[in-house]
């Protein structure tokens, strides 16, 4: 089983965004639809101390009635942060996300965030994976 490191390595595109808590929810949305993703870090001096996804967004503001433009992100976010180190398999990350029903995990390396990792990029991964396998089981079958 492969490590998040791995996974890490072999996403195209790196790039974590983050958002300090102070920040209104209306520019942590159009942060998000800017790039194309579905959750942010946020953080205060230098520390990780929340994750705002798009799920936050629409049950504590939408279905609550608040004003994106007049709520900080703090009063959103969700707090603490559960994260993996990039020792960590897949399958240890895809267990912590299925008990935790969360869609996003930091990476952190001695107190450092190196890296997001989603579930998309866990299943893209294990298919990656499984697809191999296939194809040396039918070279093997095949003689090839």
């Amino acid at each position: 089983m492969k490590s998040v490191a791995s996974v890490l390595r072999s996403k195209p595109n790196q790039t974590v965004h983050t958002i300090a808590p102070d920040a209104s929810v209306r520019t942590a949305i159009e942060l998000m639809a800017r790039h194309g993703v579905g959750s942010l870090v946020v953080f205060d001096a230098g520390q990780i101390v929340g994750m705002l996804t798009e799920r936050d967004y629409a049950r504590k503001v939408v279905l609550l009635g608040r004003v994106s433009d007049a709520t900080p992100v703090r009063d959103i976010m969700t707090s603490p942060v559960l994260y993996v180190r990039p020792d960590q398999t897949n399958d240890q990350c895809m267990a912590l996300m299925t008990e935790s029903r969360i869609r996003h995990l930091p990476v952190v390396d001695n107190g450092k965030m190196i890296g997001l990792i989603s579930i998309g990029d866990l299943v893209k991964d294990i298919i990656s994976e499984q697809r191999f396998m296939i194809e040396q089981l039918e070279n093997y079958i095949t003689g090839r």
